[in-house]
């Protein structure tokens, strides 16, 4: 998320509102977002209702859910989708910049 963050003002500029979800509930997702001033949107999913939505996986070895990112246009259409094997595999946000310029 501290990813996002630092590019936050790029995406505002890219007309691009970035929404997380995190696997806490909504008091400790709040106290994050609090002592890190994040300034985009954070949906606390403690019961992993929209993890098993969209397919998320869990991995218990590697510390409880893996990455994933996605990019929904402004008509809701689903543009990409890439479910991340570890913490270190998330694309970076310029790879996602390309992909916004590109719609």
């Amino acid at each position: 998320m501290m990813q996002l963050h630092h590019d936050y003002s790029k995406f505002v500029e890219k007309d691009t509102e970035i929404v997380t979800i995190g696997p806490e509930n909504a008091k400790s997702f709040q106290k994050y977002w609090e002592e890190n001033g994040l300034k985009f949107h954070g949906i606390p999913d403690a019961k992993h209702s929209v993890l098993k939505l969209y397919g998320q996986k869990v991995n218990l070895f590697k510390l409880g859910r893996m990455p994933a990112q996605m990019l929904v246009d402004k008509e809701g259409v689903l543009r990409y989708v890439h479910y991340g094997h570890s913490m270190q595999d998330i694309p970076e946000n310029s790879e996602i910049f390309d992909l916004i310029d590109s719609l």
